[in-house]
């Protein structure tokens, strides 16, 4: 009991940031689902769109440009997935070497002084988050392909009747939001990694970036002009 207290007492700074690190990576993610469910935001306006894209490529005899866009979004996704593989080797590397990294960020000047221990303990945090990263772009990847799979099987226009061709579109909307949500969940999750790196400095400074972070994600999810130009255009 008395060591755990010592250690409470040593670290808790550290457990704090952590503690306010989680609370808003995951509030985060649940606040935008929850949120999108009932307010215009990128990710309820873009299944609209979807939507709208799904419906009039099932009109169409000719389906080339529709495959073309899903195998264009899969290189984006696949991108990130292969630079996410790189960054965990790289990681996996300063986890081998904290020594020389302790003494670089030690000449720092306003660097808090911490133990190889507390090193290790948040390369493994910046390591969980890119592990988590890469299995959302990969499944986002599984996904667009299941995509490209139901438009290679959707029936042409004059094989089915509107009610089916509607119910086809709006599955394959949804799919494709599926794919393109867990995207946006790997690319939050490189926002939040950014945040980490100030946590090798300073605890205080990594609780200021992950607050920094989380205000950037809600102006350009719910209030950048990019979202009031697609509303608009809905409109129009």
């Amino acid at each position: 009991m008395e060591q755990l207290i010592g250690f409470l007492h040593i670290n808790w700074l550290n457990l704090l940031s952590l503690c306010w690190f989680l609370l808003c990576f995951k509030g985060y993610n649940a606040y935008t689902r929850k949120r999108a469910r009932d307010t215009h935001c990128l990710a309820s306006v873009m299944h609209n769109y979807r939507l709208e894209w799904m419906t009039r490529m099932l009109h169409r005899e000719v389906r080339i440009a529709d495959t073309a866009a899903i195998a264009n979004l899969e290189r984006s996704v696949s991108f990130f997935a292969s630079s996410t593989m790189l960054i965990l080797a790289g990681l996996m590397t300063v986890l081998g070497s904290t020594d020389k990294a302790i003494d670089i960020i030690g000449d720092i000047p306003f660097a808090s002084h911490a133990t190889k221990a507390e090193w290790e303990l948040k390369l493994l945090v910046l390591i969980g988050l890119f592990v988590y990263a890469f299995l959302k772009f990969t499944w986002s990847l599984r996904q667009y392909g299941f995509t490209s799979v139901m438009i290679g099987g959707a029936p042409q226009p004059d094989d089915a009747a509107e009610p089916e061709l509607k119910s086809h579109a709006t599955r394959l909307a949804i799919m494709s939001s599926m794919a393109a949500n867990n995207f946006n969940l790997g690319l939050r999750t490189y926002y939040f990694s950014l945040s980490v790196l100030a946590w090798f400095i300073n605890p205080w400074l990594f609780m200021l970036m992950t607050t920094g972070v989380v205000v950037i994600l809600y102006r350009r999810e719910f209030n950048s002009s990019t979202l009031r130009q697609l509303v608009i255009s809905r409109m129009e």
